[in-house]
């Protein structure tokens, strides 16, 4: 069957009134969550995760959910960055270099909605992306054996910290934190405890759902606490919106410039959102005639827009197609399949065809959703800026903890999510980097499995490891995830912290 005919499948999954109800619910929470400043999407995806385990939902309705949710956040993450100066999450702070001055200069609700129709551009365009890209990369990735497995995992380990990763070790550290806690439990091969302390709850190992509420949203809880627990933040007032289709047609080439950078971004190792938005901005501001940028100019809001909203889509690709996240919120999102039986993958297009078309169609779905519900609609989200923390973070706290409980209905459980935040607030304090923990709580099993497997068929013979052409490859891509960023890095860093300098001085 055809990629089309699919597609039209999927669309007739993502039509029926509880799948539209979810994407709707999805977004709005989505863009409520994104317009706080630091939580972001990998924690709003994070929060909600044992709230669909709650509320027994099917597969396609919580991926659904979720995914409307991560794009929800990736949209009202430019609300904070125009009107507060504020990024509401990393790859929105190139949004603040021009969309703030706009919003001083009184065209808030022009930034507001121009920065809405780039995203969507950046979304749509980046969806139409996953549509073609990802079943040719997972027909490609049918030809994985263990050995070349392994040297995916591996991979994927090597480009976690990316070009604008601070440090590599740090990273590689919390990697090795992950893949440890990953060996808890009962092994499957052998029967022999490991790390249980003969304690009943850890035979089954260490529940990653768990891990990632604790080290995401209880930990930025306490970051948000640490950092405005006063009063809530005060913003520029929005204008009556003046939007001409002049003023549209004019960023359209911004647009789809940075919404294909974007979505190139997110589907390389090691790239991401932070670097989508920042290449898409820098682009733009050379082949444009030189304009306001950093003073306001709309091109500069809709590049960087479009590059983060478009990178977030493109993250999905080689987490569906190869089982290996894209991002950290494409990482949640891996746990909630996991936790679900469903094995992302390539054969994830062939067993599960319903329900991994059915959640592109609903992307389409829930990015005209999200334009619709951002341009009306954009002043409700903005009076979320003005609650005080005080009121609104305990609320976060509660809807995840009676997540997690509701779930396993188990109180060693909220202690160990507990105990996962304070570690997670404790590990984010010397920039030890979160995400990798995750990916190797996540990818251990596999990577384990895949290593045994490869010495089994070759009687413990390691060069089975490197005895292919692909797996070859794949090592030597490896190797430069790890070096470039050592020689390039510090270059692509040092840029973007001129940038963060010109926000701060705006």
């Amino acid at each position: 069957m055809d990629t089309m005919s699919l597609l039209m499948q999927g669309f007739a999954v993502a039509l029926t009134p509880e799948s539209i109800m979810f994407a709707v619910i999805g977004a709005i929470l989505g863009t409520l969550i994104g317009a706080l400043p630091g939580l972001g999407p990998a924690n709003g995806v994070a929060i909600l995760i044992p709230l669909a385990f709650s509320l027994g939902l099917s597969p396609t309705s919580s991926l659904i959910l979720l995914t409307s949710v991560y794009a929800g956040a990736m949209y009202g993450g430019r609300i904070s960055s125009i009107l507060l100066n504020i990024p509401g999450d990393e790859p929105a702070m190139m949004t603040c270099l021009d969309g703030y001055p706009m919003a001083l200069k009184g065209k808030a609700a022009e930034a507001l909605a121009i920065s809405a129709i780039a995203s969507f551009i950046g979304s749509f365009i980046a969806t139409i992306g996953l549509v073609i890209l990802a079943p040719i990369l997972a027909k490609f990735a049918l030809r994985f054996g263990p050995s070349e497995y392994f040297a995916l995992f591996a991979l994927a380990f090597a480009t976690l910290g990316g070009i604008t990763g601070k440090n590599q070790f740090k990273t590689l550290m919390a990697a090795a934190i992950g893949l440890m806690i990953a060996t808890v439990g009962i092994d499957i091969s052998t029967g022999v405890q490991r790390f249980t302390f003969n304690t009943l709850e850890l035979f089954e190992g260490v529940d990653f759902i768990i891990a990632i509420v604790g080290l995401f949203a209880i930990s930025e809880l306490l970051f948000f606490l640490e950092r405005h627990a006063g009063d809530g933040l005060k913003q520029v007032a929005i204008n009556k919106l003046k939007l001409s289709a002049k003023d549209i047609i004019k960023v359209l080439p911004a647009s789809f410039r940075g919404a294909v950078l974007g979505f190139v971004a997110g589907v390389l190792p090691g790239a991401g959102a932070s670097l989508g938005s920042f290449i898409s901005y820098t682009l733009e501001k050379r082949v444009s005639d030189k304009g306001e940028f950093g003073k306001g100019d709309p091109r500069g809001v809709a590049a960087p827009e479009a590059g983060n909203n478009g990178a977030a889509s493109g993250a999905l690709v080689p987490m569906l197609t190869l089982g290996v996240p894209g991002s950290g919120t494409t990482a949640v999102l891996l746990a909630m399949l996991i936790s679900l039986n469903i094995s992302p993958g390539p054969m994830l297009f062939q067993q599960n065809a319903d329900l991994v078309w059915g959640v592109i169609a609903a992307m389409f779905i829930g990015n005209l959703v999200l334009l619709l519900l951002n341009i009306p609609m954009v002043g409700i989200f903005v009076k979320l800026l003005s609650i005080p923390p005080k009121y609104l973070m305990p609320i976060v706290t509660l809807v995840a903890s009676v997540g997690i409980y509701s779930v396993s209905h188990s109180a060693l459980d909220l202690y160990f999510m507990v105990g996962f935040g304070v570690a997670g607030y404790i590990f984010r304090k010397v920039d030890i980097p979160l995400v990798p923990i995750i990916l190797g709580m996540l990818l251990g099993p596999e990577m384990e499995k895949s290593l045994r497997h490869a010495l089994v068929l070759s009687d413990g013979d390691w060069s089975v490891l490197f005895n292919s052409g692909l797996s070859i490859g794949l090592w030597t891509v490896a190797i430069l995830g790890l070096v470039l960023p050592i020689i390039v890095g510090p270059i692509v860093r040092a840029k973007m912290k001129k940038s963060k300098e010109s926000v701060k001085d705006a």
